[in-house]
């Protein structure tokens, strides 16, 4: 089972931010192995009473509602938490979706983690792209430029439910078959963060190298959130297969990335090397990161 909810998509678009979080759900369940089947839901809103707050609550419920249909995961119950506000501020609109899937065999399930040195590093993503102006807009509503640049800005990602569809299908299959060490989807934060996330529990590191979009920054390549997308790795004996696999699946696409090191993470773009940190120190700076903010809030206020 898995939760997602994502605030800053749901404020700058209700429909579409409610059934990316419905679908990224489902995804973390997917990426186990396991078929998403039901759904349960808690809506997060300011006062209803509110006209564009009763609007943002509707508009969420009709993009919960295309999801779970297109995904197969009927609601069976949920709640709501409503009149969200501070001196009449309400919060951003956060519906959060938790989704439930069922794995046959357990000893199938694909860990989160990468497993070992030495294997091949690949992204599964959707085969059709956005424009580059979409995808410029899509980038102002990424943790990125929220945390970094300090904005929020444009539309969330597109979302194509029967591509998601397809990648909760494809990874099943590959489950089924054993053909993957690991599997883990991309969510906040982009590829750079869920690749640097692979390499933490077993201290595994990587050497990936990400393709630079035409006329868009570096900082794009590494931070950019694209719905639909798992990062996965396989030995390398097991890659053929591994996409041809996918080739089955309608509006996918897979790219080897890299393969799985000792000890380093090494993210480069463009021919260019743009991080590279050990393991241990990036492990650190992620696991201590909420005591260091709550730290620093405390130090601000007194």
């Amino acid at each position: 089972m898995a939760l997602a909810g994502n605030g800053r998509w749901s404020y700058l678009n209700p429909e579409l931010g409610a059934a990316h979080a419905a679908a990224e759900a489902a995804r973390k369940v997917a990426a186990t192995g396991a078929v998403p089947v039901a759904a349960t839901n808690c809506l997060n809103f300011g006062n209803p009473e509110k006209p564009e707050i009763m609007a943002q609550l509707s508009q969420a419920i009709d993009g919960i509602s295309k999801a779970c249909l297109a995904l197969g995961t009927p609601i069976t119950g949920g709640n709501v938490s409503l009149y969200n506000e501070t001196r009449g501020e309400a919060i951003y609109p956060t519906p959060v979706l938790g989704i439930v899937g069922i794995l046959d065999r357990v000893e199938q399930a694909i860990p989160a983690s990468f497993q070992q040195v030495g294997d091949a590093v690949l992204l599964i993503a959707p085969a059709a792209l956005s424009p580059i102006e979409e995808r410029m807009r899509e980038f102002g509503s990424s943790e990125y430029a929220k945390t970094v640049l300090g904005g929020l800005w444009g539309t969330p990602p597109a979302l194509n439910l029967d591509v998601e569809a397809n990648l909760h299908r494809c990874m099943a299959e590959l489950a089924r078959r054993g053909l993957l060490c690991s599997a883990r989807d991309v969510a906040d934060g982009g590829i750079a963060i869920a690749l640097a996330q692979g390499c933490f529990e077993k201290g595994i590191g990587l050497r990936a190298h990400l393709e630079r979009a035409p006329d868009l920054p570096l900082e794009w390549s590494l931070f950019s959130e694209t719905a639909s997308q798992m990062v996965v790795t396989a030995s390398k004996d097991a890659v053929v297969e591994v996409e041809r696999v996918i080739r089955n699946y309608a509006g996918l696409m897979t790219v080897v990335l890299g393969e799985t090191i000792a000890d380093t993470i090494e993210l480069a773009a463009d021919s260019r090397v743009l991080i590279q940190e050990s393991v241990l120190g990036l492990r650190n700076l992620w696991s201590e990161a909420l005591a260091a903010q709550l730290a620093s809030d405390l130090t601000v206020r007194n």
